[in-house]
């Protein structure tokens, strides 16, 4: 498709593209000034865009810029065009908008792609129409870059249709916020109306328990009224008994001086029991401190006798006795998810005490197939003695060997060799590794068979994929 304009290094300003960064780009609003002297007689410049518009422009520029030649993309922007597509937009928009405004050849490069890529609505542009269905921000797009004539009404008018949106949305969200009250209003009045009901029904049985009340107050008073006649007959019945209560308060008091007197006795005694309590509880705090401290030493010369040597065999090496005689080594490894990020293997090499278990031939065809299977061993072997020097941890490395593999080189300390034998494969040796092991100990598979993962997995262990391993060791 021909460009709207012809190439020329003294295009007017009214020509040039106008860059209006985002506010978070750390750039203003304003329309980036000619760099040459300003002639009075020179057009108006370029109105601010919208900022949908301007984001429009930026992505139609973007999804272009890998599809130009590499001699007619500019040098700031090379390397932009080598972005992720969801990257390019977001992380080039200055750059971009930039050399819309710098480079003129550029932007009309860029504007017969885009053109071409919008198709007819594209020539509807360019021939200064637009489609009333189309979106007000593709066409402004395109007006900017084509500029064709009239291309600053059709800006306006897509700034006017975004601000109306905006307009509409704030009405709708008015008209949903007013809905809203209007609907808790109602549901007020509903909750209202029932507490009312609770309220009459409250308030009739607080009138039937007034009446009971009313009752019991006149069967109360006639009970007082009885037992106030019966007081009287108390009282004279009183008077009686204080003449005897007379005589017996003087015999009461002859008793409590006897008793006084015998319970001064009884204080003293008791002061002597509580010297004797106290001494005596001394006694048996001595004997009781005797008899911990006992105890303590008793406890530390049975620790003594039965004192056992550190473990110099751990659970995989049970296993590997019954299938090989390599030498054994200790390293550690750390449960994973099934997946082949090697960042996750370090997350997991990096738990305490781990134990690393690989289907050799499973990683090896992976990583490197093209070998033969002696120098897929040897490879194999030697990156997981670089991972044991590093990690520390227990490292086991099963192949498929019903024929017995002889002449082995030595293999790095801290990995342990195993060759399944006849009429076993490796994946059932990997899971008697895995049963072997006590619960909670973080045990790693490196198998990218979904069979072992899944057998592992039920027994606590972590699966990885052969990839996370391959990338890793190619990482050493």
């Amino acid at each position: 498709m021909p460009l709207t304009e012809p190439h020329d290094d003294n295009l007017p300003q009214e020509e040039q593209v106008v860059a209006v960064p985002a506010a978070g780009d750390g750039a203003t609003d304003e329309p980036t000034p000619d760099p040459g002297p300003v002639d009075p007689g020179q057009p108006e410049p370029e109105p601010i865009l919208p900022e949908p518009v301007r984001q429009r422009i930026v992505s139609l520029t973007a999804a272009v810029l890998p599809g130009l030649p590499a001699d007619e993309v500019p040098v700031p922007l090379r390397r932009v065009a080598k972005f992720a597509p969801n990257r390019r937009a977001r992380l080039g928009a200055p750059a971009i908008a930039a050399q819309l405004t710098a480079d003129p050849l550029f932007r009309q490069r860029v504007t017969a792609r885009v053109l071409a890529d919008a198709g007819d609505l594209g020539t509807a542009v360019v021939e200064g129409t637009a489609p009333a269905a189309a979106d007000p921000v593709e066409v402004a797009a395109l007006a900017y870059l084509a500029r064709p004539r009239g291309w600053r009404e059709l800006i306006d008018a897509s700034g006017a249709a975004v601000r109306a949106e905006a307009d509409t949305a704030v009405v709708a969200e008015l008209v949903r916020q007013a809905e809203q009250r209007a609907t808790r209003a109602e549901h007020d009045r509903a909750v209202a109306r029932v507490e009312a009901d609770k309220l009459r029904d409250e308030l009739a049985r607080v009138r039937e328990e007034l009446g009971q009340l009313r009752e019991e107050a006149r069967q109360l008073a006639r009970t007082l009224r009885e037992s106030q006649a019966r007081e009287r007959r108390a009282n004279e019945l009183l008077a009686t008994e204080r003449g005897r209560a007379t005589r017996a308060a003087a015999d009461a008091d002859a008793e409590l001086r006897r008793v006084r007197a015998r319970l001064a006795e009884a204080e003293a005694a008791a002061g002597a029991a509580r010297s004797s309590a106290k001494e005596a509880r001394s006694v048996d705090d001595a004997r009781l401190w005797l008899l911990l401290e006992t105890i303590g030493q008793a406890a530390v010369g049975l620790r003594r006798e039965l004192a056992l040597d550190p473990v110099d065999k751990l659970p995989a090496d049970f296993v590997a006795d019954s299938f090989t005689d390599s030498p054994t080594a200790t390293g550690a490894a750390a449960r994973a998810q099934d997946t082949d990020d090697p960042a996750r293997l370090d997350q997991l090499l990096a738990l305490p005490r781990a134990h690393l278990v690989v289907d050799g031939y499973n990683v090896t065809k992976r990583g490197f197939g093209e070998m033969s299977l002696e120098q897929q061993r040897k490879r194999l072997v030697s990156g997981l003695g670089g991972i044991a020097a590093q990690t520390g941890d227990e490292v086991t490395v099963v192949f498929d060997g019903a024929e017995r593999v002889h002449g082995l080189p030595p293999t790095p300390r801290g990995v342990r060799v195993l060759f399944s034998r006849k009429g076993e494969t490796a994946d059932e040796l990997i899971r008697r590794l895995v049963r072997a092991e006590p619960p909670g100990r973080p045990v790693v598979v490196v198998s990218s068979d979904r069979e072992v993962a899944d057998g592992v997995r039920r027994h606590g262990a972590y699966p990885l994929g052969a990839d996370s391993l391959v990338r890793r060791l190619s990482r050493s």
